[in-house]
């Protein structure tokens, strides 16, 4: 399956009964200056794809005991949630949210390690309500339940470990997504300012359109990760602060056919906070912004 579908092509669709269209925005807040993430089911009660559910992100799809915000839960636990929501085999399903496709990125690199397939809208909601499609109000239950098999595939999440090891290994690509000014070090979201040594900043907001929140085109793509140079490296590891960003770049890097691509799941939430771990500031290794 591709991993963007576009909203024409989805609203031909609507009513399906192999159709799963999931939101999965939050609401954005800030704690003591420093990012905050609610869950964003009131977004979609007040208006959402037609006949689409909500999904919790920073609740329902979070590890409870890993002791670090957002970190993708046991598998048991994220297939439950799952099903909860109407996923189950034999569907095609569908992502989307309301903050630049970072957060239905991320349930799609979730469901794909976890061995099943999805796309994301292209565009998410912003692209859905500017072009004046189908809107829905209200709760609404899913339209059926079933099993979800899930096949897990460890490999498409990096450890502190994998990260650590990686610092004297050139054959590894490492790539910081997160703002810039978050990654030279002049703003603070994070326990300790800068980023991992040897990571390349390709930020996640300069890889989709400001307006429609639409992946940039594959030319622009490869341009944004050219200084990077994923395409030759082993393996690639992106992070960010949560894993979040860090999925849209690797949903970014598969559209352009890189492979072995992992997501740092602790990010800086994880690696920050611990003070024996590296960090540097600076903009010498800043790229991926036109």
């Amino acid at each position: 399956m591709h991993p963007l579908v576009d909203a024409a092509r989805l609203e031909a669709r609507l009513g399906d009964a192999d159709l799963c269209v999931l939101d999965c925005s939050i609401t954005h807040q800030s704690y003591d200056d420093r990012p905050a993430y609610g869950n964003g089911r009131s977004s979609w009660v007040e208006g959402h794809i037609p006949g689409s559910q909500h999904v919790d992100l920073v609740g329902d799809l979070s590890d409870p005991t890993a002791g670090i915000p957002l970190m993708m839960p046991p598998v048991e636990r994220f297939r439950d949630a799952m099903q909860a929501v109407g996923v189950r085999d034999g569907q095609q399903i569908v992502l989307y949210d309301n903050n630049f496709s970072m957060w239905a990125a991320r349930v799609w690199w979730m469901l794909r390690a976890a061995g099943v397939d999805a796309a994301v809208l292209d565009g998410g909601w912003r692209t859905w309500t500017r072009e004046q499609r189908p809107v829905e109000t209200g709760e609404q239950a899913p339209r059926a339940t079933g099993t979800l098999t899930v096949s897990p595939r460890p490999d498409l999440f990096a450890t502190k470990d994998d990260v650590l090891a990686q610092l004297d290994d050139d054959t590894t690509c490492l790539i910081d997504a997160l703002h810039p000014a978050v990654f030279r070090g002049d703003r603070l979201d994070y326990a300790r300012p800068g980023h991992i040594p040897g990571a390349r900043n390709v930020s996640s907001i300069h890889l989709v359109d400001r307006e429609t929140h639409r992946y940039l085109p594959i030319p622009e793509l490869r341009e944004r990760f050219d200084a990077a140079s994923p395409d030759t490296a082993e393996r690639v590891i992106t992070y960010c602060g949560g894993g979040v960003a860090a999925s849209s770049a690797a949903l970014a890097l598969t559209l352009l056919g890189v492979p072995r691509v992992a997501v740092y799941d602790g990010s800086l939430n994880e690696w920050s906070n611990d003070p024996a771990l590296p960090m540097v500031s600076g903009s010498t290794e800043e790229t991926g912004r036109r």
